[in-house]
């Protein structure tokens, strides 16, 4: 067997040294690259978590932001038709974006910006129902008073007529009063133009005066013709257009309609139309009736 010279050996020995000291160190290299993979990996799931857990705690909070405007929206009510058929549809919104957010998932951003927009304007929607609920009954409650008032102010002239009608009877002693016509169960109606009473001023087309001429053997019997005087809330006479007249007192005085009627002594009902009105108000409107003898009565009619 040949040996191996000295110097060969120890420039061997050398080498595989080198060799194994280079593969340690890429070893260890290796070994820092992995470590710092890992690391990298466990910060980018540690931020995603984070950044996850963020996004369901916003969402969690869109949820109650959404579930208690749509607990406002149901404990917010008015006594108005048109209101009510709104705010319904304002609900029905609420409840459709409840449903949603709780469907979507908390990382879809742009849905939940599209959702806090939509709430921020379910908000401001909600905001303007209370003003207008606030200003109608502001309203209704001055309408109210309004109306005490014309009714009181009506009782007043209605006194101070009847005391002048009375005075006047019985300085003039024109007409005895037992041959004088009578009436009962005045009464003012409105109409709408489906004909049903209604007391809505805006479902008005048309008023109805009825009444009875009360049974009289005295009385002449003929024809007779009775008027009606309906005044609007503000006081203004109704004109159905025919510049309908009559002789009152001695004094010529302005109807609103008439009728004749055949008379013989006998009970007779009659109804008396007041058309061709352009538009009713909201309010008290008095209605007074006469035949050329006699005021027959007075009554009143709340249109709302």
């Amino acid at each position: 067997m040949e040996r191996e010279d000295p110097l060969e050996r120890l420039e061997r020995k050398e080498r595989e040294r080198k060799q194994n000291g280079g593969a340690k160190t890429v070893m260890v290299i290796m070994i820092i690259v992995a470590l710092l993979l890992a690391a990298a990996l466990a910060v980018v799931l540690w931020q995603k978590n984070s950044l996850v857990s963020e996004l369901q705690t916003d969402k969690e909070a869109l949820t109650e932001q959404i579930v208690a405007l749509q607990s406002d929206y149901e404990n917010l009510s008015s006594d108005y038709d048109s209101i009510n058929l709104q705010l319904d549809s304002s609900r029905e919104e609420v409840a459709q974006l409840v449903e949603r957010i709780k469907n979507t998932e908390a990382t879809n951003r742009a849905k939940m910006r599209q959702y806090e927009k939509e709430l921020g304007t379910l908000r401001t929607i909600m905001r303007g129902y209370i003003v207008q609920i606030d200003s109608l009954n502001q309203l209704n409650h001055k309408l109210t008073a309004d109306a005490a008032a014309a009714r009181r102010e009506a009782a007043e002239h209605k006194r101070l007529n009847e005391q002048l009608t009375a005075q006047v009877e019985d300085l003039t002693g024109k007409v005895a009063s037992g041959s004088v016509i009578k009436a009962r169960g005045l009464k003012l109606e409105a109409y709408s133009n489906l004909n049903k009473v209604v007391d809505r001023s805006r479902n008005v087309v048309r008023l109805l005066a009825t009444l009875s001429l009360v049974e009289n053997a005295l009385a002449e019997p003929g024809p007779v013709r009775v008027y009606v005087r309906v005044k609007d809330p503000n006081g203004n006479l109704l004109d159905d257009g025919k510049g309908t007249t009559f002789s009152f007192q001695g004094t010529t005085v302005q109807a609103t309609a008439s009728r004749e009627v055949d008379y013989e002594g006998q009970e007779v009902e009659l109804s008396i139309y007041i058309n061709n009105i352009p538009a009713f108000e909201k309010g008290i409107y008095t209605c007074e009736a006469f035949t050329e003898e006699a005021r027959l009565g007075s009554t009143e009619l709340m249109l709302r």
